[in-house]
């Protein structure tokens, strides 16, 4: 078994070294009770809600900066594997991303490719790949919030070996349905775990619900902070138990395979612009 942990949390508007505090204290106590893998929400280092482009690049971070350096060397110290969320510039552009950092340094970076008109994503360039991160122990796959609303973004990861499915997300009171149903459906009609972290706390007019949540590969839920309050989720997981695809309820009689029973000669429009 693994032990994985999402930290709900309150992220201070472009207080970098207020969040990095707030995020390195998260990773010594999810550590301290036995994570192997902790997970922050989207935006945690530099908050969201910017009004405009040139704000946004004020308090955004290139993937060598000091701050996700600190976080690394505390991955390193703890024996730690950790995704988090920043906005991050790079010559001249600006995304929304999250990086997996552990104890030998950067194992992926992912960009968010669906964006919504909202916050910070009004300005930023969307990521151009999915891809599924090679653990020690298990394979991850990373989105970022309305990314979860896009079943084929998780299917092709799925596809690619994805165990664990990690949504850091900035979920707003609209999104209380997404919270409540979107992460247990992906986990289901893919037989993988998923996880939503989400933030807490207000931000220029804007009020986030937490509601993060652990789904087994039934789509069961493990954990769920159903409240909009700091609070860390955790679950023990089975990183083998997703790779059985062949599900048999009934020998002979119920039995469903959940990547052999597609039809994917069908869903050709899928992949067609403008659809």
């Amino acid at each position: 078994m693994m032990h994985i942990a999402g930290v709900q949390m309150d992220v201070k508007f472009a207080d970098l070294p207020a969040n990095l505090e707030a995020i390195l204290e998260q990773m010594k106590a999810t550590r301290s009770a036995g994570a192997e893998l902790t997970v922050f929400p989207e935006c945690a280092l530099t908050g969201y809600c910017f009004e405009d482009r040139e704000e946004a690049l004020v308090s955004a971070l290139e993937v060598s900066s000091a701050e996700l350096a600190a976080i690394q060397k505390a991955c390193r110290q703890l024996n730690l594997f950790t995704v988090v969320g920043f906005l991050e510039k790079d010559d001249g552009r600006l995304f929304n991303s999250v990086v997996c950092l552990g104890p030998s340094g950067q194992l992926g970076l992912y960009r968010k490719i669906h964006l919504p008109y909202i916050g910070a994503d009004r300005f930023t360039s969307p990521g151009t790949k999915l891809s599924v991160i090679e653990l020690p122990r298990i394979k991850l796959g990373m989105n970022i919030c309305y990314d979860c609303s896009f079943p084929e973004a998780s299917r092709v990861m799925m596809l690619d070996g994805a165990d664990l499915i990690v949504f850091p997300t900035n979920w707003p009171s609209t999104s209380g349905l997404t919270a409540d149903v979107i992460p247990n459906a992906r986990a289901l009609e893919n037989h993988v775990y998923v996880m939503s972290v989400n933030r807490v706390g207000e931000e220029r007019g804007f009020s986030f619900i937490g509601k993060s949540k652990i789904c087994d590969p039934r789509g069961a839920t493990l954990a769920f902070a159903d409240h909009n309050q700091p609070a860390v989720i955790t679950a023990e997981i089975d990183p083998e138990w997703p790779r059985k695809k062949h599900l048999v309820n009934i020998p002979g009689k119920h039995e469903i395979h959940r990547v052999n029973d597609r039809r994917p000669q069908l869903y050709g429009r899928l992949a067609q612009h403008n659809a």
